[in-house]
Parts: structure tokens; C-alpha cells; sequence
């Protein structure tokens, strides 16, 4: 399960962020996550719970966002942007092409605070 390494990379990101902030506490982290990166959000969102603890993050809360990705017809050109995988255009059923998108793996928000 690789999403525990990529957590413990965002985690480490989050920390240095927060650090540069000046504040004392992680309160939300939001990623985003395209459909074609290889992680699971589940995945991610078990590691990050377990992860968490300890941390600056401790009481914080994950938001994963998927990215879609756009995909065309080979067949009739229709081009669509999917959020799950398909293997055949719904139109004339050609195979998919990938245009652009989905890989995207990302720290893309935080939400901080001071303590004191």
C-alpha cells in the first residue's frame, strides 16, 4: 500500500507549510487526486488517520478531491471528461483515448491555526 508513503509525504509537506505560516495547528488539508495517479482515496484517508496522530495534524480533517481526465473517441472523436474509468465511448462504444488529466497527485489547500 503506497498511499502510506505519499501520506507521510504530504503530512511532511503540510508540517513545513505550517511551519512557514507561523501558526500551530492543522486543521483541514485538502488534496487533490486524479483518477489515473494510482492511489486509492480510501487508501489515503485510512493512512492519513493513522498517520495523523502526533502530529500537528492530529485533529485534522482530509478532503480528497478527484481529477478527471479527458478522454476521446477513436472511433467518433466525441470527447468527454470522465471521474472513473471507461473503456468505450458511451456514444459508439470506440475505444478511449487519454487527452489530458488524471494524474495530478497534490496538496492543494490547508486550513491553519494558532493555538495559543
Amino acid at each position: 500500500m503506497h498511499e502510506v508513503s505519499i501520506m507521510q509525504d504530504m503530512l511532511q509537506l503540510a508540517e513545513e507549510n505550517l511551519r512557514k505560516s507561523g501558526c500551530t495547528e492543522i486543521r483541514r488539508i485538502k488534496l487533490r487526486v486524479g483518477l489515473l495517479s494510482g492511489v486509492v482515496p480510501e487508501a489515503l484517508s485510512f493512512a492519513f488517520d493513522v498517520l495523523k496522530s502526533g502530529t500537528s495534524a492530529a485533529n485534522a480533517i482530509l478532503e480528497i478531491e478527484s481529477s478527471p481526465s479527458l478522454f476521446s473517441c477513436g472511433e467518433c472523436g466525441r470527447e468527454s471528461w470522465y471521474e472513473s474509468l471507461r473503456f468505450e465511448c458511451p456514444e459508439c462504444h470506440g475505444g478511449l483515448i487519454l487527452q489530458q488529466g488524471g494524474t495530478d497527485l497534490e496538496l492543494t489547500q490547508m486550513e491553519v491555526s494558532s493555538t495559543d
